[in-house]
């Protein structure tokens, strides 16, 4: 998600993100996760909005050592023993973006998977 210009602060940054949450019902991410030259695999997971909804509690972190001006941050989103669930990384660069990172697909949904074989074929033409 691209922030656009105006205020840099990281709990500002965040209460957008759980804003433009409301416009959806639900998530999905489709996945490649080997892309040939002969076999492909690829998986259709859901992510659960109620689980993103969660980074209204994330603990947000500076990353003062960085040489980016404004400087970048993540809201870290953690379960109940401590173990970090995902994280939001909230990139100080031109166009302010925002990334889910490390999400755990424990915590996903994953619909479907596809795993297959791929012939080359020879385009023939006739002489």
């Amino acid at each position: 998600m691209e922030l656009g210009k105006g205020l840099w602060d990281l709990s500002l940054l965040r209460d957008m993100f759980i804003e433009h949450m409301r416009s959806y019902q639900r998530i999905f991410q489709f996945r490649c996760l080997k892309c040939g030259p002969k076999v492909y695999q690829y998986e259709l997971v859901e992510i659960p909005k109620a689980l993103l909804l969660e980074a209204t509690e994330s603990k947000l972190v500076v990353q003062e050592a960085s040489r980016q001006t404004p400087k970048p941050g993540y809201g870290n989103v953690y379960d109940e023993k401590g173990n970090l669930k995902y994280a939001l990384y909230f990139d100080a660069g031109t166009e302010r973006k925002l990334q889910i990172k490390k999400i755990r697909k424990d915590l996903c949904v994953v619909h479907a998977t596809w795993k297959f074989e791929s012939t080359t074929f020879e385009k023939t033409i006739p002489g």
